[in-house]
């Protein structure tokens, strides 16, 4: 099978600055339109989505903004709650970032007279990934890069032990909306993804670099599954939302697809990305489709969408040196960040 040419972007919708991070809400928000968040360097843009897929009024894509969230610093990394939605009175958008200052921010806003922030610190090194608990949304994971060993589980290790872990110990943490910290888990080099799965809220599976995924059990607060990816550096990691058996992973150039019911060595291999790949995204609204991101180059990053039953991508893309992935919640559609500019791909399947 030829692998297909490349291809423009289906929508752009220009920005006033460059975009460090973009995400859909996967939420339904009760509204007609999907919620769709982007940060730059000092502030987050909240608004909706609609395109013409979904209205045939609408003229490609329409984007609205909803407020300009001042931040103060890079954003990072960014997530949802579930509790955003647009059909209540009060509205209510919340969601949460992580900065290039190692704190991580909440967000909360009625888009009238409420707008509060709240601040949790703890992380001593840049925070990888962030997501919120799905089901009710109250409390928030985070890993990071931090090689320290905080309370509440170094609470007793002599010092010379506590010495000896500070070289590798690596925290993932769970924290309530209070900023208060709920759990911490220790990982054996550092974090770069961390995914809470709607149909088994009770586990966190997380990615380490060094190349393994775990599952942990968030009441026995001990891991459960593991994972092998058999390679370094692992970069990105998801688990896909329609089919809780699959997770998917970009290691060095390479993306990878395990079933957990059959092996801890991944099913599929292939490569990717010329050079090393930087992230993966499940689609939210095909089980069999996915995306990945090379790394940034001084003029532009790859984009690859992937089909299981396809053995080249089915779509190839470039954003001006993009930053960011992110799929809409019902269509076959996914994003990323630019210089000054939102790209989306719409794939035909």
């Amino acid at each position: 099978m030829q692998e297909p040419a490349s291809r423009s972007p289906t929508y752009t919708v220009t920005c006033e600055d460059y975009v460090h991070v973009v995400e859909f809400s996967p939420y339904d928000c009760g509204a007609a339109a999907s919620l769709l968040a982007y940060g730059g360097k000092q502030y987050v843009v909240v608004g909706t989505c609609r395109f013409k897929e979904e209205d045939v009024d609408v003229e490609g894509v329409e984007f609205n903004t909803l407020r300009i969230f001042m931040h103060g610093v890079r954003v990072d990394t960014l997530a949802w709650s579930p509790e955003s939605r647009m059909d209540k009175l009060p509205q209510i958008i919340r969601f949460c970032t992580a900065a290039a200052d190692r704190k991580i921010r909440l967000f909360t806003s009625d888009l009238q007279s409420r707008h509060d922030v709240t601040v949790m610190k703890g992380h001593t090194n840049y925070v990888n990934h962030v997501v919120f608990e799905p089901t009710e949304g109250k409390q928030i994971a985070s890993v990071s890069d931090d090689h320290t060993c905080r309370n509440p589980y170094c609470s007793s290790v002599p010092f010379g032990e506590l010495v000896a872990l500070l070289a590798w110990a690596t925290l993932m943490w769970v924290w309530d909306l209070e900023g208060r910290e709920a759990a911490s888990f220790r990982l054996w080099s550092p974090g770069v993804s961390v995914c809470w799965h709607p149909e088994e809220a009770y586990k966190l599976m997380v990615a380490e670099k060094k190349g393994t995924i775990r599952f942990y059990d968030l009441v026995t607060q001990q891991a459960v599954l593991s994972l092998d990816s058999g390679g370094t550096p692992l970069m990105s990691a998801d688990w896909c939302l329609s089919n809780t058996i699959k997770v998917g992973a970009v290691v060095g150039s390479d993306w990878l697809i395990w079933d957990i019911t059959r092996s801890s060595y991944p099913q599929e291999k292939r490569p990717a990305h010329l050079d090393k790949a930087r992230l993966f995204r499940w689609s939210r609204a095909n089980e069999d489709l996915f995306s990945t991101t090379g790394y940034p180059g001084k003029i532009s990053s790859q984009l690859l969408v992937h089909h299981l039953g396809h053995p080249q991508p089915v779509l190839i893309g470039s954003s001006t040196v993009g930053a960011g992935l992110s799929w809409h919640r019902t269509l076959p559609l996914c994003v990323i960040g630019g210089d000054r500019k939102l790209s989306f791909w719409m794939t035909e399947m």
